[in-house]
């Protein structure tokens, strides 16, 4: 069988623990393994040279191939372009978006730069798959240097509709290079959507039956492809992680009371001030709840680097303070707000002890925290999933209370209902979005997209 070629923009390397990396990556590491492969991308690290090969380690039939950034790659192509051009763009947030043509020269020069690297590591059979918005150019970068094998390109974030990618200068490029893949895979049929009108009506291209594709000279595929879980292994974590000490600790500071989880890297695009705003709406409107509710936001920091995520950290500690404030009794205080990471198993034992997973994103490709937490509840006293209708899980997860984020109001009498809820109502919602879960595995989502692709 043909190697598989991984190209993201973080590798996970031998030495790191998967529980931390997450699902996605065992996912990858597990197709490597199977098949023999190479795993090539950014290392991580930032040093003063740019090192024409990559740094190469070798554990059983995986290779792993990463290359450093320099200063100003990492902030033109990471921080600048990627972080805060293409991620506000794609989540519908125009007024963030940073463009200048110096981030875009430095983008392009890195994907560039890449292929030079990688076109020496490929054999004529590879099938290459690479992921996300950081490489969008990297196919065409590679057919420039006469790779001709089978490329496919997986968005794991929205894809804006064409009247909002239109206001990206340099919009036209980026989807010619996008056409040089032969399989194009979203996280949603809207985000398909998004795509062939914009081939339609900008590239003035052709779409047939079957998601094929004739653009720039180019025919290919596009498809949806929802990204799933590890269904069973995060079952046999939350069953695990409900009797850790951390879990057990949990628990006893509670006191009895229920608790509602929110689980999200800190970012403007997952709603998180909205949330507050919504729990403490809840307390205001509906007092039976004050003392016998508390809300735990779990929020590490991510690219602390960029003016609009310190923004909003200063406003959530703002909306902390405030709720707490008001609320908070001498023996329980409405709001946990951690600015810190947990791994995975802990995160399960969390789910499985919260009567609510309170998942409210602006707008999101997927996002995988709503079905971890359905997977991790107990089956015979399940908790209920307040879940965005703007995340690409919703089009699933149709057991779950279906929320407009922008709605406060809403998303309070969400929660009221939630916390409410009895227990034949929340088996049957429960049990609904165990058997999506079930059926569309990470394992089903990798082989349904390769297999395509080989095809």
């Amino acid at each position: 069988m043909a190697r598989l070629v991984v190209v993201s923009n973080r590798v996970a390397m031998p030495r790191e623990r998967l529980s931390r990396a997450g699902g996605l990556a065992v996912a990858l590491r597990e197709a490597l393994q199977a098949h023999g492969g190479l795993w090539f991308g950014w290392s991580g690290e930032v040093g003063e040279q740019a090192a024409k090969a990559p740094h190469r380690v070798r554990q059983g039939r995986v290779d792993y191939a990463v290359l450093d950034l320099t200063p100003d790659e990492h902030r033109q192509f990471y921080l600048e372009f990627a972080n805060a051009t293409l991620w506000p763009l794609c989540h519908y947030r125009l007024g963030l978006i940073n463009f200048n043509r110096a981030s875009w020269d430095g983008y392009l020069a890195v994907n560039a730069r890449f292929a030079d690297a990688l076109v020496p590591l490929l054999g004529p059979d590879d099938v290459i798959w690479i992921h996300d918005y950081h490489f969008i150019p990297l196919a065409a970068e590679l057919r420039r240097r006469g790779v001709r094998n089978r490329i496919g390109f997986f968005l794991h974030i929205p894809f804006p509709a064409p009247e909002v990618l239109a206001a990206l200068p340099g919009h036209e490029r980026l989807v010619r290079d996008l056409c040089a893949y032969d399989l194009i895979g979203f996280q949603t049929t809207g985000d398909v959507r998004a795509l062939t009108e914009y081939i339609l009506h900008e590239a003035r291209g052709s779409v047939a039956a079957g998601g094929r594709i004739s653009a720039y000279g180019r025919d290919l595929r596009v498809g949806a492809f929802p990204i799933g879980i590890d269904t069973d292994g995060f079952e046999r974590l939350a069953t695990i992680g409900a009797c850790s000490p951390e879990t057990m600790r949990l628990s006893e500071s509670l006191v009895g009371r229920d608790l509602v989880i929110g689980v999200d890297r800190l970012d403007y695009s997952k709603g998180i001030p909205q949330r507050f705003e919504a729990f403490h709406h809840l307390l205001g409107s509906r007092p039976q709840h004050r003392g016998k509710v508390t809300f735990m936001q779990i929020a590490p920091i991510s690219r602390g680097e960029v003016a609009q995520y310190r923004k909003l950290r200063n406003e959530l500690d703002a909306l902390t303070g405030r709720i707490n404030g008001k609320f908070a009794e001498f023996d329980w205080v409405p709001v946990r707000y951690l600015n810190k990471a947990f791994s995975r198993e802990t995160l399960a034992g969390f789910y499985r002890h919260a009567r609510v997973g309170f998942v409210t994103p602006l707008r999101d490709g997927m996002n995988l925290v709503a079905k971890e937490y359905v997977a991790s509840q107990d089956p015979a006293d399940p908790g209920v999933l307040v879940l965005s209708r703007f995340a690409g899980a919703a089009r699933e997860m149709q057991g779950a209370l279906i929320v407009n984020p922008y709605d406060t109001e809403a998303l309070a009498e969400a929660l009221d209902r939630a916390l409410a809820m009895p227990l034949d109502e929340r088996r049957s919602r429960w049990e609904q979005m165990m058997a999506v879960l079930r059926a569309n595995t990470i394992t089903h989502w990798r082989e349904s997209f390769l297999s395509q692709l080989r095809a």
